[in-house]
């Protein structure tokens, strides 16, 4: 059996403002990543997916975000409890992370072979040059032609596809045991999305890396999980192996995700949307955050905030009509 590597017990980030009001983007989560393993965590956009992952990272602003209760352990450690100087040694080394638009994350002033090499100079204590020639290796294993040539070139100068291989190659430079990827195909064109994709794979089948994968897109997730975090309203409303998410869906936002996939032969003009919108994350109700955009819901879940609960093995459901 896989060894748990992550394992978030109620986590809760939130964000003060300035009437004295919190924002509780993410409200009491429970999740878990074994080594080797993918997670892919969905849901729509502001349900909490990228602070859950700026949590791990401890790279939430502060002021005004604050982790205000959890834990968040890795490898058995308590990262909310380690110092600014020891989640150093961790960022980029132990756990990496790739960010949603990498022209936003690669620094404009340094050329993309400085930055990779950077890494390995901090945290392999390795001589530039030294480090120079492992990064252009790990440029080509991430499929840049070039790589040498590549590795001198600021990040303008490179497309969207190429800076997002460079950003995989910065992440994956020292080989960390867990990979966070926030949405990293988001802002490609779909034959980069399923070049990057098939990158991660191999990278991932190379390294034994565990991932954990943000996402709003189910089509990938039915590609790259092997279980499945669904977050609404900053919790976790149903987790399960991909294969029991897909098959066996209970939750009614997991259902409504999956009936707004498109297909090519759908005959409906109009694409399914979920009525309403997502909560206001200072003012939650005080029952299912999800009911006033649910189909099946009744003043019980107006009024009783459902908990986290397994139904069947491995398949946790945030609801009161759940069997």
């Amino acid at each position: 059996m896989s060894e748990k590597l992550l394992a978030i017990k109620n986590l809760k980030t939130y964000f003060a403002l300035d009437e004295g009001k919190w924002v509780k983007a993410v409200d009491g989560v429970d999740l878990s990543v074994e080594s080797g393993k993918t997670l892919c965590i969905v849901g729509e956009s502001g349900c909490g997916k990228s602070i859950t992952s700026l949590s791990i990272m401890n790279l939430i602003p502060k002021p005004p975000g604050k982790i205000v209760a959890g834990e968040i352990l890795f490898e058995g450690v308590d990262l909310t409890k380690l110092s600014e100087d020891e989640m150093s040694e961790i960022r980029g080394n132990k756990i990496a992370m790739i960010f949603q638009e990498p022209m936003t994350s690669l620094n404009p002033v340094l050329t993309i072979g400085d930055q990779i090499s950077e890494v390995l100079v901090l945290h392999r204590n390795m001589h530039k040059q030294q480090a120079l020639q492992e990064t252009v290796q790990m440029l080509q294993k991430v499929g840049i032609p070039r790589a040498d040539k590549i590795a001198t070139e600021y990040p303008h100068r490179l497309s969207g596809g190429m800076r997002q291989r460079a950003m995989i190659a910065m992440a994956m430079v020292c080989n960390p045991k867990l990979l966070i990827a926030d949405e990293p195909t988001t802002a490609l064109d779909v034959t980069i999305q399923a070049q990057v994709l098939d990158l991660m794979r191999k990278m991932k089948s190379e390294f034994g890396t565990a991932v954990i994968f943000i996402t709003h897109d189910l089509g990938v997730v039915s590609e790259m999980a092997d279980d499945v975090a669904v977050m609404y309203a900053g919790q976790v409303v149903e987790t399960a192996s991909v294969e029991e998410i897909f098959d066996n869906t209970r939750h009614p936002y997991t259902k409504a995700l999956l009936a707004a996939i498109p297909f090519v032969d759908q005959a409906k003009e109009v694409l399914y949307s979920i009525p309403g919108t997502v909560p206001d994350a200072a003012n939650y109700p005080p029952g299912c955050r999800f009911a006033d955009r649910c189909q099946i819901s009744d003043a019980g879940c107006i009024q009783h905030a459902p908990v986290l609960r397994e139904i069947t093995a491995g398949h946790y459901v945030r609801c009161l009509k759940a069997l």
